[in-house]
C-alpha cells in the first residue's frame, strides 16, 4: 500500500484564544492522519497556521521516524515580508523539512493560489484552521473537496473550547 498524504491550510492570524486548544487538536489530528495511513505531511509554510501545523509535524516526526515534512512554498522569497521573528521560525522549518518544493520559481500574482491548489490536490486529507469563507484557506479547502479530499477543519472546534476556558 502507497502512503497516504496529509496537506494543512489555515489563516496566517491565528485567535490568541485558539493557539493552544488548536495545538491540542493539531497532534490529535496530526496523529489520525498517520493512523490513517498518512507518512508525508504538506505544509505552505506561511506564517500563523502553516508554521504551527509544521512544528506539530516536527514534534511527531521525533516519535515516528517515517513521517516526512515536505514543505509546498509558492517561491523562494515567500519570506521578503515577514518580520525578524517569523523569518526565523521560517528559517528553522526550512533546515527541518524533509524537502522544499517551490510552485513558481519567483513571485508571480497567481503564486498562492497556484500553491493552494497544490495542497488541495496532493493530501489524501486536508487539515484546516479556516473561519473566514472568503480567504486562501477557504478556498483551499473548497478545492480539497471538490478533489474528493476528506477535509478536517479545527477553527470551529478549537472557538468552541477556548469559549469555555
Amino acid at each position: 500500500m502507497t502512503p497516504l498524504g496529509c496537506s494543512f491550510t489555515g489563516h496566517r492570524s491565528v485567535a490568541q484564544a485558539h493557539i493552544e486548544p488548536l495545538k491540542a487538536l493539531l497532534d490529535r489530528a496530526i496523529a489520525y492522519a498517520y493512523d490513517e495511513g498518512c507518512r508525508t505531511f504538506y505544509t505552505g509554510g506561511a506564517v500563523g497556521f502553516d508554521t504551527m501545523a509544521a512544528r506539530a509535524v516536527l514534534r511527531f516526526r521525533l516519535l515516528h521516524a517515517d513521517v516526512r515534512l515536505v514543505l509546498l512554498l509558492p517561491c523562494p522569497e515567500q519570506d521578503a515580508n515577514f518580520d525578524e521573528r517569523e523569518k526565523a521560525a521560517y528559517a528553522f522549518l526550512l533546515e527541518q523539512a524533509d524537502e522544499i518544493r517551490y510552485v513558481c520559481e519567483s513571485y508571480t500574482r497567481n503564486c498562492m493560489m497556484r500553491r493552494n491548489a497544490a495542497l488541495a490536490s496532493l493530501g489524501d486529507l486536508l487539515i484546516a484552521y479556516a473561519g473566514r469563507a472568503r480567504s486562501g484557506s477557504s478556498q483551499t479547502l473548497r478545492m480539497a473537496k471538490e478533489n474528493g479530499k476528506r477535509v478536517y477543519n479545527l477553527y470551529t472546534e478549537a472557538a468552541r473550547i477556548a469559549a469555555q476556558r
